[in-house]
């Protein structure tokens, strides 16, 4: 029987809607896959072993080299340590250069890098084990290997900022402590010295998750990360 017009119009029409839903099948297969996977930081609760990360990693050395680390000890550049924004002090993790496959185990004994996309800081030896020295920041996945038995209490906050000068920070912790009625002005020395502009003070992550996003939502500033204040 001959095929007419409308018929071949009828079957392209139900070929672009097969199309469709295959790649919507595909589509939420791959959106599946990816809500498998471990929640990059700040994760949205407690960290587990095996809990990853993915980012970039930067180091540091001199001047910090010899002063107090955020935990209480000395931090020497020569020892496998690293800083994290939110990890627990003395927890290990596994760092993977992406660029190259190579690893090494630090633990987290101080808080960093304060900087928007980076997700760890490295000490120099931590660095040049993974060939990262040359570049100073390059991809990496984190894996956490071990939890301490007692991690310290902690309050989660939004950095909205980092300024040199001082007068810079004060404007901006003004204007957010009169949006949001918490925020305060943290110095992070080193050279040079870093004013830190520190938004709320939330029991959870996931109370500083959704502060910053409506930080975001309600100022458009898109440079704010969670970070966890321990003593401070």
């Amino acid at each position: 029987m001959p095929v007419t017009l409308s018929q071949v119009a009828t079957s392209r029409r139900r070929l672009h809607l097969c199309a469709l839903g295959l790649a919507a099948v595909m589509m939420a297969g791959c959106a599946h896959h990816t809500h498998a996977r471990r929640t990059p930081a700040p994760l949205a609760r407690m960290p587990v072993v095996g809990d990853i990360e993915t980012g970039l990693a930067s180091w540091y050395g001199r001047p910090y080299h010899g002063r107090p680390a955020a935990d209480g000890e000395i931090y020497d550049m020569e020892a496998m340590v690293a800083a994290h924004r939110t990890l627990p002090f003395n927890t290990w993790v596994r760092v993977v250069n992406l660029a190259n496959a190579k690893s090494v185990d630090v633990r987290i004994i101080d808080r960093g890098p304060f900087v928007d996309g980076r997700v760890i800081d490295l000490s120099h030896a931590a660095a040049r084990a993974i060939d990262l020295l040359g570049l100073g920041v390059g991809p990496v996945r984190i894996e956490v290997i071990r939890l301490p038995e007692n991690p310290e209490p902690a309050v989660f906050a939004v950095q909205v900022g980092a300024f040199r000068n001082r007068d810079n920070a004060d404007r901006l912790r003004a204007d957010m402590e009169a949006r949001y009625g918490a925020a305060r002005v943290v110095l992070r020395p080193g050279d040079p010295e870093l004013w830190r502009v520190i938004v709320g003070a939330e029991s959870t992550t996931e109370g500083a998750t959704a502060l910053a996003a409506r930080i975001h939502a309600e100022t458009g500033e898109n440079n704010g990360f969670v970070v966890r204040l321990d003593s401070e």
